[in-house]
């Protein structure tokens, strides 16, 4: 369904499956922010390259203290944050809108993006792309990075200027850059982003797919059921929550 304006006008009920689509999405980015500490992405560049395993010890965050940065508490925001806090590591997340109240409950040091950049060892992006977060990260957050820092986009490409990005990449060889979005989306066929060693391409495959797909389907199947039986819906959206969603 396509949301217009007429829709808010005329008082129509509107809910949303944005929160059973988080939910792989969710998963996804726990996966990488693990594997990330660990600097999986690199070992796994160093064996192809080397053909040996390299000598110990390694080089890594690992998963005690390091630090993790989120930027937007959004839906998948929010839900990687729950998942956090089953980990010891310290989280930090940037978002103008989040109360103290929010950030006890996920367990979250409310922070700048500047300083996410500077001295977190992942940065994961959650920010929905509106006018005001376009571009949003830049080279000069990027050239910010702790050594070996890994950032993750499952979010969406156009919220980072690309070129900048790549070209702080280029000269930054120890970060990792997990991007499951990209601006234009897929890259051209002639993308320096392919070539990048440092750089992890997924086809926009973090949100549902397969199978997952049946949980949208099922939220609002039991949606419905709550709707026509005349009960307080769960997944009921206004005007305002539409105009800040991905």
């Amino acid at each position: 369904m396509i949301i217009t304006d007429a829709a808010w006008k005329r008082n129509i009920t509107i809910t949303n499956a944005v929160y059973a689509n988080s939910v792989p999405v969710v998963e996804f980015t726990l996966s990488q922010i693990l594997f990330c500490l660990k600097r999986g992405w690199h070992y796994v560049r160093m064996l192809e390259e080397n053909r040996a395993y390299p000598s110990k010890p390694y080089h890594l965050s690992g998963g005690f203290r390091s630090k993790v940065g989120i930027i937007s508490m959004s839906t998948v925001g929010r839900g990687v944050c729950e998942l956090l806090k089953h980990f010891d590591l310290d989280v930090y997340a940037y978002d103008p809108f989040m109360t103290m109240e929010e950030a006890e409950y996920y367990q979250v040091t409310p922070t700048t993006i500047d300083n996410i950049f500077e001295h977190c060892d992942i940065v994961s992006l959650h920010a929905p792309l509106l006018e005001e977060t376009r571009n949003l990260i830049e080279g000069k957050h990027f050239r910010r990075m702790k050594e070996n820092a890994s950032f993750i986009n499952t979010a969406r490409g156009a919220i980072v200027n690309q070129q900048e990005m790549i070209e702080v990449l280029h000269n930054r060889p120890d970060l990792t850059a997990v991007l499951d979005v990209t601006n234009p989306e897929p890259p051209l066929a002639n993308s320096v982003l392919y070539e990048m060693k440092n750089v992890v391409l997924t086809p926009h495959l973090a949100g549902s797919e397969g199978a997952e797909c049946g949980r949208m389907g099922q939220y609002m199947l039991e949606e419905l059921r709550r709707f026509l039986k005349q009960k307080p819906l769960k997944w009921q959206i206004d005007q305002e929550h539409f105009s800040t969603l991905a």
